[in-house]
C-alpha cells in the first residue's frame, strides 16, 4: 500500500463464486456465518429502513419545484429588464467583454429557491453546542439576501443538530484542567508543519493513544478532518490505480479521489453486488486500452453515512476485498466513538479484526469535542504517510490544546481516567438512539438509516415544508434542527437530520417527539405507511448501471 506505483493486482484466474459458502449466509446483512481464514465469524444483523415515499408526496414535490422554476424564470426576466432589483452577484459593466466570472444559469437555484428559505441555515449560536444551546436571533429586510442581528438571544434551545454524540464538547469544568495547563505551557498554535518543527510530544502521545484505542500498529493525526481525506488519498494511489467509491461518499473522499489522478468508478450505495461486479471487471479487463493490471484497487467507504444514517456493510465488503486482493479505506468520521460496545467504531460494531481494514480514517470533530483527524493501520503505511502526506508537508500541525482535549476525551472513553463515565456515555447514546428512532417510526414518519445510527434523517420531501418545519420548531418549540435539501440530497428527498447525543435526557427527547407529533400533523409530513421498502430490493437486481 505504501508506494502508489507499487505491486499490481494480477489479472489471472479468479474464483467468482458466491461469498456465501453455506445456508447460513444471507445477503443484505441479515445473517452471515462464513468460513474466512479458517475462523467462523458471527456478524451483527443489519436492520435498516428506506421506506418508499407515497406517490402523492412525490407528485407534489416535483410540482412544487416546477412552479418554483417557472416563477424563477419570470423573476429573472423582471431583473434583466430592471423591473425587480437584482441582489445577486453580476458582471461589472466595464467587464462585459471578459470571460464571465459568474455563471448565470448555475446560480438559478440559489437565486430563486435557496434564498427563499436561506434563514434556516447558517444560524449563529453563542454558547457551547451541548444538549441545550443559545441561538442569536436575526431578521432579514431584503428577503434573506442579508441578515441583521436583533440583539436578542433565544435561550436554552434543544440542540438536535450538532455532532456532539458523546457530549464532550462542553463548557469548562475541572475535568478540563489538563487542557488549560497545556494552553498555558504550549500556547495556542504550533507555527510549523509536521515535517519541519511542528511535531510536539503531545502529538506523539496522541498518536500512540489512537493506535492503542483502535488496536492497530500506528496512527498519524492531522489538524483538519476534511484534509485528512482530501490530502492523503493522493499519497496512497495515483495514475494507474483504481478507486471504487460508494456513490454517497463524503465530499472529502470525492475530492481526494479526484486529486489522486486515479481512475474512479462508482458503486451503488452499500450494494455488495454492484461492488463485486466492478471488482470482477477490474480484475478481468484491467486498465482501459492497455489492459494492463491495475497497480492498486482501493475501495472507499464510510462507517456511518451522514445524510442517510446508514452503516457500511463491512463484513461483506471485507470478504470482497480479500477475495479480489483489493485495499479497503474506511472513513469513520461519524462512527468512531458512537458505534460499538466501547465506542471503537464500525469495526467493533461488527466484531471484526481491525487488521481487515487497510486504512482506518476518522475525525475528532464529532465524538471527541475537538477538531482534526487521523489515519491508522500498519506501521509501514503510517511511516510512508509521514514522508509523503501533503498535510504533513504543507499544513500547520494540530493545536496543542486541541490535542490535549482529544487525549482527555479518548482516555475517558477508554476508562483510563479511572472512571466508567466514557462507557456510560457510549451506552446512553445507544439507548437514546434506539428510543428516538423507534418513537419516530411509531408516530408515522419516514426515517432512513440503521437502527443503531445516531444520525436520524426524517424525510420531508417538499421544499416549502422543509422551511416551515425548521422555522416552526425553533420559533414555537425552541428546538434547533438541521434541514437538508438539494444538492446535498437527491432533488425529491429533502429532509431534516437529527443528531442524537448521550447528554440528551429522556425529558428532552420526549419534548422533541411531542413537538414533532404536532408539527407532523400540522404540515402533513407523516408519510409512513409501514410497508416494506423498495430500496433494499436494489441489492438483488441484475443490472448495476448507475443512473445519470
Amino acid at each position: 500500500m505504501a508506494d502508489p506505483g507499487g505491486g499490481a493486482v494480477c489479472n489471472g484466474s479468479v474464483d467468482i463464486q458466491s461469498d456465501c459458502p453455506n445456508e447460513n449466509c444471507q445477503r443484505n446483512g441479515i445473517v452471515k456465518e462464513a468460513q474466512q481464514n479458517g475462523n467462523s465469524n458471527f456478524y451483527k444483523p443489519i436492520v435498516e429502513s428506506f421506506e418508499e415515499a407515497p406517490l402523492h408526496a412525490m407528485v407534489f414535490t416535483y410540482l412544487g419545484y416546477g412552479i418554483a422554476t417557472l416563477f424563477g424564470y419570470l423573476r429573472d426576466f423582471l431583473r434583466n429588464w430592471g423591473i425587480e432589483k437584482c441582489n445577486a452577484a453580476v458582471e461589472r459593466e466595464e467587464q462585459k467583454d471578459f470571460v464571465p466570472l459568474y455563471q448565470n444559469f448555475e446560480n438559478f437555484y440559489t437565486r430563486n429557491l435557496y434564498m427563499r428559505i436561506r434563514d434556516n441555515w447558517n444560524r449563529p449560536i453563542c454558547s457551547n453546542p451541548g444538549a441545550l444551546f443559545d441561538v442569536m436571533e436575526r431578521v432579514s429586510d431584503d428577503y434573506n439576501w442579508t441578515f441583521r442581528s436583533t440583539g436578542r438571544i433565544i435561550k436554552d434551545v434543544i440542540n438536535m443538530g450538532s455532532y456532539n454524540f458523546l457530549g464532550l464538547a462542553a463548557k469548562y469544568d475541572e475535568s478540563m484542567r489538563t487542557v488549560k495547563d497545556v494552553l498555558e505551557t504550549y500556547g495556542t498554535g504550533v507555527g510549523s508543519t509536521r515535517q519541519e518543527m511542528g511535531t510536539l510530544d503531545k502529538h506523539k502521545e496522541l498518536e500512540d493513544l489512537v493506535a492503542k484505542f483502535l488496536n492497530v500498529e500506528a496512527a498519524m493525526v492531522f489538524g483538519m478532518g476534511f484534509a485528512t481525506n482530501s490530502m492523503n488519498i493522493p499519497a496512497l494511489v495515483g495514475k494507474g490505480c483504481l478507486i471504487l467509491s460508494d456513490e454517497l461518499n463524503h465530499a472529502s473522499l470525492v475530492l481526494g479521489a479526484r486529486l489522486s489522478g486515479a481512475t474512479i468508478r462508482i458503486f451503488k450505495h452499500n450494494n455488495v453486488q454492484s461492488l463485486e461486479k466492478l471488482l470482477r471487471d477490474a480484475i478481468i479487463y484491467g486498465q482501459p486500452r492497455t489492459r494492463r493490471a491495475w497497480k492498486k484497487i482501493l475501495i472507499l467507504v464510510e462507517g456511518i453515512y451522514s445524510m442517510e444514517g446508514s452503516i457500511v456493510y463491512l463484513p461483506q465488503i471485507v470478504a470482497l476485498k480479500k477475495k479480489y486482493k483489493a485495499y479497503l479505506y474506511i472513513d469513520e468520521a461519524h462512527s468512531i466513538g458512537s458505534l460499538g460496545p466501547t465506542g471503537r467504531g464500525v469495526v467493533e460494531f461488527f466484531g471484526m479484526d481491525p487488521r481487515d481494514v487497510d486504512v482506518c480514517m476518522g475525525t475528532f470533530t464529532k465524538s471527541f469535542g475537538a477538531s482534526g483527524g487521523y489515519l491508522a493501520g500498519r506501521k509501514d503505511l503510517v511511516d510512508y504517510l509521514r514522508a509523503h502526506s501533503h498535510s504533513a508537508a504543507y499544513a500547520t500541525s494540530m493545536s496543542p490544546p486541541v490535542a490535549e482535549q482529544i487525549i482527555r476525551s479518548m482516555k475517558l472513553i477508554m476508562g483510563l481516567d479511572g472512571t466508567t463515565q466514557g462507557l456510560q456515555r457510549v451506552q446512553q447514546l445507544a439507548k437514546n438512539t434506539r428510543y428516538f428512532r423507534q418513537r419516530l417510526s411509531q408516530l408515522g414518519f419516514i426515517i432512513y438509516g440503521n437502527e443503531a445510527s445516531p444520525v436520524v434523517p426524517l424525510l420531508l420531501y417538499m421544499p416549502a415544508k422543509v422551511a416551515a418545519f425548521a422555522r416552526h420548531l425553533l420559533n414555537r418549540y425552541k428546538i434547533g434542527v438541521v434541514v437538508v435539501g438539494f444538492p446535498a440530497t437527491p432533488l425529491a428527498e429533502a429532509r431534516a437530520r437529527f443528531c442524537i447525543s448521550a447528554t440528551h435526557t429522556r425529558e428532552m427527547l420526549d419534548k422533541v417527539l411531542e413537538a414533532l407529533d404536532e408539527i407532523g400533523d400540522l404540515l402533513h409530513v407523516k408519510y409512513s405507511r409501514h410497508r416494506k421498502s423498495a430500496r433494499p430490493e436494489l441489492y438483488d437486481e441484475s443490472s448495476f448501471e448507475l443512473e445519470d
